[in-house]
């Protein structure tokens, strides 16, 4: 198994965001925050040590890449999770890795290290 990481999850759906926590937890790792609005993510992304996080795109109508550009100025690797897939990510983060929802445990392990390569 890889190192164990410490998550940020933002997600609105608190089900997905339970769901991701319990992925995360059988590989090992541990969810250290998670964030349901926009203004609550962008205060842990600030504050918050994590080694990685999973950003929702968008959070009840509002998009994340205020976060994600917070967590890319402090060096914190991240991959989008959407139901929206590559298309719903705007341009200047079409380098970022998009995990579409919904999706399987094995996809969620791959993204991350894929991410972290």
């Amino acid at each position: 198994m890889a190192t164990p990481l410490r998550f940020l999850i933002v997600e609105d759906e608190a089900l997905v965001a339970m769901l991701i926590e319990d992925v995360l937890s059988d590989l090992g790792h541990e969810v250290v925050a998670i964030a349901g609005r926009l203004e609550q993510a962008l205060k842990l992304a600030r504050e918050v040590e994590v080694d990685f996080a999973i950003l929702d795109v968008n959070l009840n109508g509002e998009r994340t890449y205020a976060v994600a550009e917070v967590l890319s100025a402090r060096g914190v690797p991240f991959i989008f999770a959407t139901g929206y897939g590559i298309g719903g990510v705007d341009e200047m983060w079409k380098s970022v890795r998009v995990l579409p929802k919904p999706f399987e445990p094995y996809q969620l392990n791959a993204a991350i290290e894929a991410a972290r390569a």
